[in-house]
């Protein structure tokens, strides 16, 4: 049986999910702004929790309907075949989140979800009383535009709790965010990449594990493979694959850091995740590179969350004439600074907006370069 689902996302990144479904033979129904639909069958959901390195949630659509008052959202919920999805002592959790919508109450929406839910599975059951003791479901209920879409919530955790990251840095880049940061830069195996501020280690371990074509959710499990109506172990199918399709392909990886707390916690890291790559305390004012052709990921401090704004600055432009000095490397750089290619002293080849952390930030890509680039900005 098919099944329509969405794949939620940070803004921007909408493209690259709908490329990683489009890369696993999973039919695209639609992209708009921080989701993708997709459709497919159980096993087909799985392999996409299991895989999708850039997307933030997988829900499988019990229905899409308009609302624009609270009684035709009641309606609209009370109308879904509950029993098909919930048992008598499923315990109920709704989120909820709205957009532009005369619903614009997020908690109340969530509240009349829920009666709603239960009043269905009250006349299904034919009693009066759910104990809620069984097992967790988790409902999402959206409203944008004064459309609703409610939906089951495949992944309890989000996609971006891969497993592998127990320990932290002040300010880390989350796990999604830095697997997109990679594919953007266009990191493939036979090429070098560095990081120079790895922080926990997450680009790198990302793209050690793009490398080996590791799928990203084989060390987590999900909400789904609770729920009792599939009639098929998809998660274990679909796992089966995902171990037979990884590979150990030579690749050349660094993070580094001046923290040397820092690069202990991205070994530990990268040991849970089950790569092997290079680590090094070092800070980003000594790197130095004699190969060429290789590709700089960096998420340096953002100036009001863990450095003054002054010192930022001084960072990026050491930064800048450190990375002019490599030879035919890819530079690509988040930041939150407004005014970062003027204190960088280039504008990027290609700019991104994306956020971090519910902070808005700019993915700055400037391309390979074998002579010093002009100075733009003097």
């Amino acid at each position: 049986m098919k099944n329509r689902y969405v794949a939620t996302c940070k803004i921007g990144l909408e493209s690259l999910v709908a490329g990683e479904l489009r890369a696993l033979n999973i039919e695209v129904e639609s992209v708009s702004d921080a989701r993708v639909v997709f459709v497919g069958d159980y096993v087909t959901m799985a392999r996409a929790c299991l895989w999708l390195r850039t997307a933030e949630r997988v829900l499988m659509i019990a229905k899409e309907f308009h609302a624009e008052t609270f009684d035709e959202l009641f309606e609209g919920v009370r109308r879904i075949p509950w029993e098909k999805y919930l048992r008598r002592d499923s315990f109920i959790h709704v989120n909820g989140k709205s957009a532009k919508s005369k619903l614009f109450s997020v908690s109340d929406c969530q509240s009349i979800t829920k009666k709603a839910i239960v009043e269905s599975l009250r006349h299904a059951y034919r009693t009066s009383v759910l104990p809620e003791s069984g097992k967790h479901i988790i409902i999402e209920v959206g409203i944008l535009r004064n459309e609703v879409t409610v939906a089951l919530d495949c992944c309890g955790a989000g996609l971006s709790r891969r497993g592998y990251r127990t320990y932290n840095v002040p300010a880390p880049i989350s796990e999604t965010l830095g697997a997109a940061i990679v594919m953007l830069s266009g990191y493939k195996a036979e090429r070098p990449l560095i990081d120079p501020m790895c922080g926990s280690g997450t680009m790198p371990i990302e793209a050690a594990m793009i490398a080996n074509n590791m799928a990203v959710g084989l060390n987590r499990t999900f909400a789904a493979e609770d729920w009792h109506f599939m009639n098929i172990d998809a998660f274990a199918r679909a796992r089966e694959e995902a171990k037979d399709s990884v590979t150990k392909v030579p690749f050349d990886i660094t993070g580094s850091d001046l923290d040397a707390r820092s690069i202990d916690i991205c070994k530990k890291h990268a040991k849970k995740a089950g790569v092997m790559l290079g680590w090094r305390v070092l800070p980003v004012q000594e790197l130095t590179e004699t190969r060429s052709g290789g590709i700089i990921v960096c998420n340096p401090p953002y100036g009001e969350r863990l450095m003054e704004k002054r010192d930022a600055e001084k960072l990026y432009k050491q930064m800048r004439g450190v990375f002019d000095k490599l030879n035919g490397w890819s530079v690509n750089i988040i930041a939150s600074h407004p005014e970062f290619e003027r204190i960088y002293g280039v504008r990027a080849d290609k700019r991104r907006k994306l956020s971090n952390g519910g902070m808005v930030c700019t993915l700055y890509r400037y391309y390979a370069h074998y002579t010093k680039p002009e100075n733009k900005f003097d």
